[in-house]
């Protein structure tokens, strides 16, 4: 039988047959009770107390267990405070371990939720897209190439480094794009600046860019089937890389790639900016920004070291 703590009614029943001179034994006997919480109650009883004495010290008593509330000293406040500003997360803080904080991850969540020390609202907010009400308007792709082909060409593709997923996100009026490719492997994510968000203007900031890195750095990648992509066979043949798309309707089998535009929205390129206004250099300082935070998926390394663990001959100024 699960064990559990005398009721009011078991101690006034205790009360009752002490008086009438029970012993200890028989009074457990007769509540069906363990011998030794009955016969502390009774030695209570002797020494001139009450059973509401009793209770009022076990609630006391019993106020006092569990796990104390974890403080914070101001010199890990300060920390914490910083490393939220460079855009670490609770689970990155903790698992980073630079500073030993003696809490885990859900305490140190909870500490932002319920103190006046941690602000809540600077932490990573998480939410559903939402449509925005644009209509596209530049038609589909005839011919593509699927996932099933990319499964064909490379039966490793989840544990081999190399292989990108990319996408655009648009700015203000659509008008204005930047192209995010993300490494799978790494999660390193890169940023070009095109000159516009036609299929040439994204051709040919793809091809400047794989023109100035080392060939054959990467093995292939996974668009969307955006019309933004349809010169796609001129960057394939140009820079012998594999080029695939994803289903139609199907954002997570880019997943990585997805969950990477909303960082970079986030972290300085939001819907509301006109692209056309920025330059190469301050779109790579957002992504440059995201590349430095440790995540938890990499075993809070950060994504620009698991990248030079592949490619050591790069700097990380290559990546643009």
């Amino acid at each position: 039988m699960a064990y559990t703590h005398l009721t009011m009614e078991d101690l006034g029943w205790i009360e009752t047959y002490h008086t009438i001179g029970l012993s200890a034994s028989k009074i457990a006997n007769k509540l069906e009770r363990s011998k030794q919480p009955v016969c502390n109650v009774v030695n209570y009883l002797k020494q001139g107390y009450t059973i509401q004495d009793y209770y009022a010290r076990y609630k006391k008593n019993k106020s006092n267990c569990g796990a104390r509330r974890k403080t914070f000293t101001g010199k890990e406040i300060r920390y914490i405070k910083d490393k939220v500003a460079s855009g670490w997360t609770p689970d990155v803080i903790i698992g980073r371990q630079e500073i030993d904080l003696k809490c885990s991850m859900r305490t140190l969540y909870r500490r932002f939720k319920d103190s006046s020390l941690l602000d809540q609202t600077t932490l990573p907010l998480k939410g559903k897209r939402k449509p925005n009400g644009h209509k596209e308007k530049r038609g589909k792709q005839a011919f593509k190439r699927s996932l099933q082909d990319r499964a064909l060409s490379y039966p490793h593709y989840t544990n081999e480094f190399g292989h990108l997923e990319g996408d655009t996100i648009i700015g203000e009026h659509h008008k204005s794009a930047v192209i995010t490719l993300v490494e799978r492997l790494s999660k390193v994510i890169i940023t070009l600046k095109p000159e516009g968000r036609k299929a040439t203007d994204i051709e040919e900031k793809l091809s400047e860019w794989f023109a100035s890195i080392p060939s054959h750095s990467f093995k292939s990648i996974t668009f969307d089937c955006g019309k933004e992509f349809s010169n796609w066979r001129s960057v394939s043949n140009h820079h012998d890389i594999s080029i695939f798309f994803a289903d139609p309707g199907c954002p997570s089998q880019r997943g990585l790639n997805e969950q990477s535009n909303g960082l970079l929205r986030r972290d300085g390129l939001p819907k509301q900016m006109d692209f056309n206004k920025t330059d190469q250099s301050f779109i790579s300082s957002v992504s440059n920004y995201r590349n430095t935070i440790p995540r938890k998926s990499l075993d809070y390394r950060t994504p620009i070291e698991v990248f030079h663990e592949h490619v050591s001959d790069w700097k990380p100024s290559s990546l643009i």
